[in-house]
């Protein structure tokens, strides 16, 4: 009883300080599972081992990068994170269609809905190595120390890999537009 009513603070800080990280957890997750359920098994078990490890953790360190880095450790040592395959899941869409006033046509409507596809599709056909730092620096808005912290690596080491990734994605992403033009 002693154990439980000694611990409490901690498991008050733990929430104070990783429940206002869920989102961003859960948005990477998907990017690294492409499915919502084992984004959210992912997360959920990384909630659990950071929990259970939060004693060892540093007060003054970036909890952040902390977080970030369990989940991808999580993700790489789990079934998913071993065999990540080539395939691209589509998400399901909303059923009809939003009503809105904009200034925008129905072309310029679907030709931005083809851009978006045509990024995520190009994001998910990036090796994971170069997919978690394009996603933890555009998406999530880390630093580049914020990112080596995460991923355990050098800051040399995340700048070649995000110009790596971007090279990647304009590549993939201009042939898209030379094979749509030429339809």
């Amino acid at each position: 009883m002693n154990f439980l009513v000694r611990d409490r603070p901690n498991h008050e800080l733990f929430e104070q300080m990783a429940m206002p990280l869920f989102d961003s957890l859960y948005n990477f997750a998907c990017w690294l599972t492409s499915d919502r359920t084992e984004a959210e098994d992912l997360v959920q078990e990384t909630m659990v081992k950071a929990l259970r490890g939060f004693g060892s953790f540093e007060q003054g360190t970036n909890f952040r990068a902390w977080m970030f880095r369990i989940l991808r450790n999580t993700f790489l040592t789990s079934r998913t994170g071993l065999k990540v395959s080539s395939t691209v899941a589509l998400e399901d869409e909303e059923e009809g269609p939003a009503v809105a006033v904009t200034n925008e046509t129905p072309e310029s409507i679907l030709l931005g809905a083809l851009d978006e596809k045509a990024l995520q599709s190009a994001i998910e056909q990036l090796p994971i190595a170069y997919r978690e730092v394009i996603l933890l620096c555009e998406v999530e808005e880390m630093s580049y120390r914020e990112i080596a912290e995460a991923l355990s690596i050098p800051i040399g080491t995340v700048m070649s890999r995000l110009s790596r990734a971007r090279t990647s994605l304009r590549e993939t992403l201009s042939s898209q537009n030379r094979k749509v033009a030429l339809r």
